[in-house]
């Protein structure tokens, strides 16, 4: 697609050049794709697919059922499309994403930065039917259990006291599971699900760990997808939802233009992305 494009602009560019008498050797820096453009594959539909790894990087053989697996290959919106908002305008900075993930944001402003790592998480671990590993503890501490729910129990929240209630039929459908995760989210956030994982070494980093500041507001950011070089340097790649709640998407760098949408791990003391800024101490993964 690149060298298309390329090939295109060259004509036009070397027939106006034609008419200003300009060489070619003096436009051949111009027509030379940025190394984000090289890293993106436009016909891509899944992060392993739509954005490479930078020369001498590669990604890691990951086991089909783990949670990196699913990272990699989740299907993403089709290349150059906007952030939409859960109430469908357009979110106000469009020149922060580098790609969109396919997640539904749903109707309400809840799916935002904390509630997108658990979306992520909970999708995954649905899809494979890990039933007793979905569970998130709300900002008071109670403990949100999805088998619970999928058996027919419903949650009660009266001003700080939350407690389980009979109150629906055992199912294990998505829909019931959507309506469990709403409630996740309207309870749960930065706050809760920074004490509820566990502190990482930024050298150890993963994909499916996040980078998370509790607070409010505070901010959360999901390590999507990791590549390594031959010495072991790690790149990795971030996504976020912001306020309001929004669609799920990958952050550019814009700190190393160089290497966009891929951030650097090597001696990373402070990591900054579009929106939020963190340190290396703010990493931790899901328990």
């Amino acid at each position: 697609m690149i060298k298309k494009v390329t090939s295109i602009v060259l004509l036009i560019i070397l027939f106006s050049c034609k008419k200003e008498g300009v060489s070619k050797n003096s436009l051949s820096i111009a027509i030379v794709p940025t190394v984000q453009q090289r890293l993106i594959n436009s016909d891509g539909n899944t992060l392993k697919t739509r954005i490479h790894p930078p020369k001498g990087y590669k990604r890691d053989s990951l086991q089909k059922k783990s949670f990196g697996y699913f990272l990699q290959n989740h299907p993403l919106k089709e290349h150059g499309k906007q952030v939409q908002l859960y109430n469908g305008n357009l979110k106000n900075r469009q020149d922060v994403h580098a790609a969109i993930f396919d997640v539904s944001v749903g109707k309400r402003d809840l799916q935002q930065c904390a509630d997108a790592t658990m979306r992520l998480r909970a999708d995954y671990l649905f899809q494979q039917k890990k039933y007793d590993s979905i569970h998130f503890n709300f900002t008071n501490g109670f403990n949100a259990k999805y088998n619970k729910w999928r058996n027919g129990q419903r949650i009660s929240v009266k001003g700080n006291k939350v407690s389980w209630y009979n109150g629906g039929a055992k199912s294990d459908s998505r829909t019931s599971f959507d309506k469990y995760l709403t409630m996740v989210f309207s309870y749960a956030g930065t706050l809760s699900l920074e004490k509820e994982m566990k502190k990482i070494n930024v050298d150890e980093i993963q994909i499916g760990d996040v980078f998370i500041q509790g607070g409010s507001p505070g901010h959360a950011v999901i390590v999507v997808d990791v590549a390594k070089n031959k010495e072991g340097k790690k790149l990795f790649l971030l996504a976020q939802s912001y306020m309001p709640a929004q669609e799920i998407h990958v952050l550019k760098n814009f700190k190393n233009t160089n290497i966009s949408p891929w951030y650097d791990a090597e001696n990373l003391q402070y990591l900054y992305t579009p929106e939020w800024n963190f340190t290396k101490n703010n990493l931790r993964r899901f328990n």
